[in-house]
């Protein structure tokens, strides 16, 4: 990937690239570890989402820990080529969900929240979703086997 730009922001390192299929933002947490935000014009997610489930994911796995400071929405819609409301609305998703804490004029940084909760919110939202499925299932005539190969599908593709 080329480097486009380099800036300091609120004592984090921020590191943009831009591919061909996707534009990416490459920033590094407090513990100097590189961090993406990957946007793909080819995911059939929403881009807000798309910026959401990322920020989520390395917060759960620990890439980004309580206290890592976020891009700016408006850096990073900049360096992303997106607009502002679509950051400001991934941004808003993040701190309703507990993921982030935004305060006016200092930033976004990675809430105090317990990951084992937030793991545990996020499997129950999931059992709810294939318990939905799986009522579809039976009552369509689809097997276990065919269910749980179209959810391995589904979960290598992301």
């Amino acid at each position: 990937m080329k480097i486009l730009r380099c800036y300091i922001v609120y004592n984090v390192y921020i590191q943009y690239n831009k591919a061909k299929s996707n534009n990416s933002c490459q920033y590094l947490n407090m513990k100097g570890e590189t961090v993406d935000i990957i946007i793909s014009n080819s995911n059939k997610k929403p881009i807000y989402e798309q910026i959401t489930s990322q920020i989520k994911n390395q917060i759960i796995t620990g890439e980004l820990k309580e206290g890592d400071a976020l891009p700016s929405m408006r850096l990073l819609a900049k360096e992303l080529r997106i607009s502002v409301i679509t950051t400001k609305r991934a941004y808003e998703e993040l701190e309703k969900d507990g993921f982030i804490e935004t305060s006016t004029g200092r930033g976004s940084f990675v809430a105090g929240k317990n990951i084992e909760f937030i793991k545990e919110e996020q499997l129950r939202i999931a059992e709810e979703h294939l318990f939905k499925s799986v009522e579809i299932a039976k009552s369509s005539g689809i097997s276990l086997d065919e269910l749980m190969e179209v959810l391995k599908t589904l979960y290598e593709e992301e």
